[in-house]
């Protein structure tokens, strides 16, 4: 594993470098992550999150667009602790979570808008693997995501 690099060394050494604005709350038990971006763009159904955090991760950020929506979560400790069984790095999503007691003692880095009681919905729809643009940032999938305590960023696949 290589050493950790803060986001602002990054930023600092690599100008392309994008910055999520700051609206992401950290809600999983590892605040510092990085790996590749695998993508997905969901709206109030998570069923597609689900089918993807089970698969292998291997250290890969799931990046999920779920449209800024806040009126229910995408994913929990369930999803989560699937996350963390199949070697997922972390977990960003633009949109909310729950069981947030239970995420904060995961070895997962989670970061999502906010929190939510209820579940989303489980319809089948969603893209995977395309191009996302929110929160200021354009993710790509297999560009490398990064987050600290200072912020999440993005560096261009190389």
């Amino acid at each position: 594993m290589s050493p950790f690099i803060p986001t602002s060394d990054l930023c600092d050494a690599h100008p392309e470098a994008q910055v999520f604005a700051p609206l992401f709350q950290d809600f999983g038990g590892q605040g510092r992550f990085s790996g590749p971006a695998f993508t997905l763009r969901v709206y109030e159904n998570n069923t597609l999150v689900r089918a993807t955090l089970g698969t292998p991760g291997e250290g890969r950020v799931l990046v999920v667009d779920g449209g800024g929506s806040l009126n229910g979560a995408l994913v929990g400790d369930q999803l989560a602790g699937l996350g963390v069984q199949n070697g997922w790095a972390g977990i960003i999503v633009h949109g909310c979570v729950r069981d947030t007691a239970q995420l904060a003692g995961m070895p997962i880095g989670i970061r999502a808008l906010a929190a939510h009681p209820r579940r989303s919905g489980k319809a089948d729809v969603g893209e995977r693997e395309v191009a996302l643009a929110f929160a200021g940032v354009t993710v790509r999938p297999g560009d490398m995501v990064h987050a600290d305590e200072d912020g999440v960023c993005v560096l261009p696949q190389s």
